[in-house]
């Protein structure tokens, strides 16, 4: 792969992983913890290919072969960044779903 496709493959699996989380989101706000669980480990496979390649990136300029820092590779950065940070967020925000569902269980059982 030339190096435009690689950082599209990653801005790629960026894009799907934020998407997943957020679909995750809308699962857990209507109260489908199981599959917003699902979204969220599906997001975190997506992530997981991404960091995979940057890793190669990162360890290729490390041997030498460098590459010319773009605005496309910042923008993948960027992307990639803002999934991660979307993932773990929306991970901690359905742990506070399933406590709030969890609750009014409770409460509707007294």
């Amino acid at each position: 792969m030339d190096f435009e496709q690689i950082v599209f493959t990653i801005i790629s699996h960026a894009g799907n992983a934020r998407s997943l989380c957020f679909e995750a989101l809308k699962c857990a706000r209507e109260g489908n913890i199981l599959e917003a669980e699902n979204h969220i480990k599906d997001a975190s496979d997506e992530l997981l290919e991404a960091h995979h390649i940057q890793t190669d990136m990162i360890q290729k300029e490390a041997s030498g072969d460098k590459q010319e820092v773009t605005l496309l590779l910042m923008h993948a950065e960027d992307h990639l960044m803002t999934a991660i940070l979307a993932k773990e967020l929306i991970t901690e925000m359905i742990e506070m779903y399933k406590v709030i569902n969890n609750t009014k269980e409770s409460s509707l059982n007294v």
